[in-house]
């Protein structure tokens, strides 16, 4: 009888354990992801989109996409002080604050380097999101650069779009010059300080303002110095104009006062926004830099990137974010949200390969994902930010008279100091 009792003693304890274990099991999978992202035409449009798509296949898990400013994400994060329980599963982050919010809070931020494969996404793309070797970020949307230009404007000149295709800057003057003699417009339009293009031309010959190892790459940077004096000759005659917002910036484009642009892909959506301007525009690469080792027509201007939280359910998060290697999803939120992908085999779907009729029959998507294979990687880190400031007041300051050497020299002692250098 003694025996009988301690096995079912026995039997009760083994089965209370399981129980204890299936509960705590289901604590860490309860079928449910929070998502945080913002811009409800854009990445909760397209997040929507994956949890349709998902949800058929997986119709008892349920999805919670919040939109949350990414600045509010940031702070956020700050404030969690790393405990993930306050966070949500997956988040959105700006790819060039991705390294940043690694390596100062490397415990909220799952490692996905041996658990989602990354082959096919464009190779820039995915350097953004790399700390230490190891990669934390999910590639989204493209910040690939295209030139786009008005084609009646450039027809009065006495061009066409093949013209500006394939060139490097000293043609591109060339043609600046001619354009705005013959039509009175400049080609080009930014905003003052910001120094988009500025980086754009860097990236485009492989520069960066840091080198491999972190440190500062500004006062000797001979790409930098390059790139920044082509620029001012630019705007010294008038080929490229500087506005005071970013609002006005626009506004040379839906008013009609600038010949065109080159930046990240996604200024297209506002540019296709014009609907009186239709079968006006024209897509291509932008000029390449002359004397420059390494110079290319390509280059990236912005986007952003997936982390995953380390919180309750990582396996179901990395099942749901392989949406993000689907070809449907990149082909179905395409007309909806513009949001070019950075995985290559996307460029096959039916909406890439399709003409466009904005753009006169130009399969300008498919286009834009084959440029997006070409643009060098860049060395960015968790300091880029500071530095972009410190660069864009010397690029300011050498516009106005100052010299150039001296200036590099402080936005790189600016940046070091910011450091802790």
């Amino acid at each position: 009888m003694k025996k009988l009792i301690s096995l079912l003693l026995a039997l009760v304890m083994v089965l209370s354990l399981g129980t204890v274990a299936f509960a705590e099991a289901g604590d860490q999978a309860d079928g449910k992801l929070t998502i945080w992202c913002w811009d409800q035409t854009f990445n909760i449009a397209a997040m929507e989109k994956a949890k349709e798509m998902y949800q058929a296949e997986h119709p008892d898990v349920e999805i919670d996409i919040e939109e949350v400013l990414s600045e509010d994400i940031e702070s956020r994060v700050i404030a969690s002080n790393g405990d993930t329980s306050t966070l949500p599963d997956i988040v959105l982050v700006q790819d060039h604050s991705i390294q940043k919010f690694v390596t100062n809070y490397p415990e909220v931020y799952h490692d996905l380097t041996d658990e989602y494969d990354f082959s096919d996404f464009m190779p820039a793309k995915l350097g953004l999101s790399v700390v230490d070797g190891r990669n934390y970020g999910i590639p989204f949307d493209a910040g690939t650069v295209v030139a786009a230009w008005r084609t009646d404007y450039l027809e009065e000149a006495g061009y066409t779009v093949d013209d500006l295709t394939d060139i490097d800057m000293d043609r591109f003057l060339e043609i600046g010059r001619d354009v705005k003699e013959k039509t009175g417009m400049p080609m080009l339009s930014g905003q003052a300080g910001a120094v988009d293009t500025v980086l754009i031309m860097l990236q485009s010959c492989g520069g960066s303002m840091f080198n491999e190892d972190g440190s500062v790459n500004m006062k000797d940077n001979e790409k930098l110095k390059a790139v920044i004096e082509t620029y001012n000759t630019m705007v010294a005659e008038g080929i490229f104009i500087e506005v005071n917002s970013w609002d006005e910036y626009i506004g040379t484009l839906s008013n009609g006062s600038v010949v065109g642009t080159f930046t990240g892909c996604w200024i297209l959506s506002t540019i296709m926004s014009l609907e009186d301007q239709a079968g006006k525009w024209a897509v291509t690469n932008m000029p390449a830099m002359v004397g420059v080792d390494g110079a290319t027509n390509y280059s990236n201007n912005g986007g952003s990137s997936w982390a995953i939280i380390n919180n309750k359910d990582i396996d179901l998060a990395l099942d749901f974010m392989q949406m993000y290697r689907n070809v449907d999803f990149y082909n179905e939120i395409l007309p909806t949200t513009s949001a070019i992908a950075t995985y290559g085999p996307a460029k096959e779907g039916s909406n890439y390969t399709a003409p466009s009729d904005f753009f006169n029959g130009d399969a300008v998507f498919a286009k834009i994902v084959e440029f997006g294979d070409s643009v060098p990687a860049e060395v960015t880190g968790p300091f880029y930010y500071d530095a972009r400031g410190n660069v864009g007041t010397a690029v300011t300051n050498a516009l106005n008279g100052a010299d150039l050497d001296s200036e590099l020299q402080t936005a790189q002692d600016t940046t070091e100091f910011t450091m802790g250098f």
